[in-house]
């Protein structure tokens, strides 16, 4: 038989903000009437309750939904409770999540406005790397379905980690059942060694992937996982910096750094190598106008143009004898756009990436 917890001592619980065993809904909307009661510090307990719930086994899909909004709330009870710097940071997660959000500052008041614009103008300054942005990225929950062992699998994403010798096996395959089987070992084998952040194989790569998607389409109906800078982000993960720039005339499609700065940490590096003798522009980097990571979302300057995602020696794969390798996607009018210049380095590059 359950003991029941004395009527004082649950009194004690709620009156230290303490939930018992509440769900997230249950949460969440009582976070929601805390502040719009004003009442910041329980509202901070309740949201960092509802930021535990979720992280439970079983929660995986909510927890996305929960990150933008818990991020938000966090930011108006800091505004409010008179700490200003963490809201923004609160507001720049946020921000991160949802770009193209506003305030309504009668509604939340006006240090929370304050916070909420300065954390806008922090982003618009310094626009986050692709590093930053992978790390800080949350694939949407419908994402999260990898692409099923149906007779196209080996054309989809996988196919860049695919073998001639794996997609001739896997085309061979008529039965539904050996087919789900031969996918299953093949992650297996991959899943055998885990990554350095924890994360098997097959949830790194479909991670790439969403991220690849939700990036680099070039349209609507086409998937970013499919394009050239999809196929070098799957295989290599985020570049150490990238640069853009537009393409001068006499360029041919074996043109050197890009310029344009996707974050104020890739103009540094940018100015670095302009330092040591590169062709990259530390100063058009930095005067440029500025450009959200990842690529696909930046403002164009002009239709010709060359982008170009530099790995250093800590990024690139085991085997690869060079201290960094550039790889260039080039967009011109009749020719394509951001197609990879495949030169040799690039393309040993890409194989020694391969599993």
């Amino acid at each position: 038989m359950k003991k029941l917890l004395p009527i004082a001592v649950l009194a004690l619980f709620a009156s230290a903000g303490v939930c018992i065993a509440q769900s997230i809904p249950e949460l969440f909307a009582k976070a929601k009437e805390q502040v719009k009661a004003g009442s910041w510090k329980d509202a901070l307990a309740t949201l960092d309750a509802l930021d535990a719930e979720s992280k439970k086994p079983g929660n995986e899909n909510v927890r996305g939904q929960l990150e933008a909004p818990l991020a938000f709330y966090r930011g108006v009870c800091e505004a409010n409770a008179g700490d200003g710097d963490k809201a923004s940071e609160q507001f720049r997660t946020f921000l991160k999540l949802q770009p193209n959000a506003a305030i309504d500052a009668t509604m939340y008041g006006k240090k929370t406005a304050a916070a909420f614009e300065k954390a806008q103008k922090d982003l618009a300054e310094r626009p986050p790397s692709l590093a930053e942005a992978y790390k800080d990225f949350r694939p949407r929950p419908d994402a999260a379905v990898a692409d099923p062992a149906d007779p196209r699998w080996a054309d989809g994403p996988v196919r860049w980690i695919l073998t001639d010798a794996q997609k001739a096996e896997f085309a061979a395959i008529t039965d539904p059942n050996a087919r789900a089987e031969y996918v299953e070992k093949f992650w297996a084998k991959l899943n055998a060694t885990p990554s350095a952040d924890g994360r098997s194989y097959r949830q790194e790569f479909d991670r790439r992937v969403a991220f690849a998607d939700a990036s680099f389409a070039p349209a609507p109906e086409q998937r970013g996982s499919m394009t050239d800078r999809g196929m070098v982000f799957i295989l290599l993960g985020p570049p150490s910096y990238a640069g853009r720039r537009p393409l001068r005339t006499g360029d041919d499609t074996s043109v050197e750094s890009g310029a344009s700065a996707f974050g104020s940490q890739d103009a540094s590096n940018a100015q670095k190598s302009a330092s040591v003798g590169r062709t990259t522009s530390g100063k058009l980097a930095v005067q440029s106008s500025k450009f959200g990571a990842p690529g696909a979302k930046a403002a164009e300057t002009t239709a010709n143009r060359v982008e170009t995602w530099h790995y250093r020696r800590e990024a690139l794969p085991k085997g690869v004898p060079f201290q960094q390798v550039d790889f260039d996607f080039v967009t011109k009018k009749g020719y394509g756009e951001n197609v990879l210049n495949r030169d040799a380095n690039v393309m040993n590059t890409l194989g020694a990436a391969r599993p």
